[in-house]
């Protein structure tokens, strides 16, 4: 496996975003044996970057990975999250909060599940607006000198908000949906992250699966999948959207891969400071998603892709949260 630098920090150019194990899209199929086979066979390929965060069950994704990793400790780059519950006001829903007390109690919570003494790259999972990013940052580089943590990142901020972070303490990488299903970071973000040479980690490289080709239509999700309510997965916006699928797949076919490869292949040419982190709970899809790192697409190929015209619908039904 190809290795990367997100500001200092040397991670598989392909990690393993762990979420699907435990959260939003386990619909009826959750198997833990599984899952921990899946981070066991990651860490045999090459993987040395692991995702998850306290949100993720809550709390369960963070005790999986914390047991599949136990003695790999220093084989392995593990990244978590906080900020989307108030450990203050005591609401374990999805609740955006930044507040420096809140913080302090989610890392003491994740580094016990985790079993870890310290978090290698912790993130701000969504930006607080009621919060100035000075003091979440100021609180966060307090653990860095207290060996909490090592690296501070961001997900979902806009570029203002990554230049005021910075400027407080350097932030290693921000974490942004982007794939060919997602190009908005191309517009703003990634120039203000190369300008300040922050790294970046893509999830959602697969479009939340939609470029594998294997979901066909909205039936083929479980009750409780998050995508059902996702406005791109529904109704016209869906049937518009196989467009893209039918044009990853093409290349796929003449390519001799996959449709997942030839994704994951494309972001991977988007830069050698960025790590998508493609989530799965199943070790022949990790297999077939780590097989991208050895694909060489044409430059015709890869300008067929680019070429996609962006997908119909927004990625959330309320976006009032995404890119502070």
């Amino acid at each position: 496996m190809k290795q990367v630098s997100l500001a200092g920090l040397d991670v598989s150019r392909i990690g393993l975003g762990c979420m699907g194990m435990s959260a939003f899209y386990t619909g009826k199929n959750t198997d833990e044996a599984e899952s921990i086979r899946t981070i066991h066979r990651a860490i045999e390929l090459g993987v040395t970057l692991f995702d998850t965060a306290e949100r993720y069950g809550p709390f369960t994704n963070e005790e999986l990975v914390g047991r599949a990793l136990a003695g790999h400790r220093d084989d392995v780059v593990i990244a978590s999250k906080f900020g989307l519950m108030s450990h203050r006001t005591g609401d374990s829903g999805r609740s955006i909060d930044g507040h420096p007390d809140t913080l302090r109690i989610a890392l003491d919570g994740s580094l016990k599940r985790l079993g870890v003494d310290h978090i290698d790259l912790y993130y701000q999972h969504r930006m607080d607006p009621a919060v100035p990013i000075e003091d979440t940052v100021g609180a966060l580089a307090d653990l860095v000198q207290a060996g909490k943590i090592r690296h501070i990142g961001l997900s979902e901020a806009a570029p203002e908000t990554i230049r005021r972070a910075h400027a407080v303490h350097p932030i290693t990488a921000v974490q942004s949906e982007y794939s060919l299903w997602t190009r908005d970071p191309e517009a703003e973000v990634l120039p203000t992250l190369r300008a300040l040479g922050i790294g970046f980690v893509p999830y959602s490289p697969l479009g939340r699966g939609f470029l594998t080709g294997a979901i066909t239509t909205p039936a083929d999700f479980d009750d409780n999948d998050s995508r059902k309510g996702q406005p791109r997965f529904q109704g016209d916006n869906f049937t518009a959207n196989l467009r893209i699928v039918d044009e990853v797949r093409t290349v796929a076919t003449e390519a001799g891969a996959t449709p997942a490869q030839v994704a994951l292949a494309w972001v991977l040419t988007r830069g050698d400071d960025i790590a998508p982190i493609p989530g799965t709970k199943r070790v022949s899809r990790l297999e077939e998603n780590l097989a991208a790192d050895t694909l060489t697409l044409t430059e015709t190929q890869l300008a067929r892709l680019t070429a996609i015209e962006p997908p119909t619908g927004a990625r959330y039904a309320d976006m009032s949260v995404i890119g502070r």
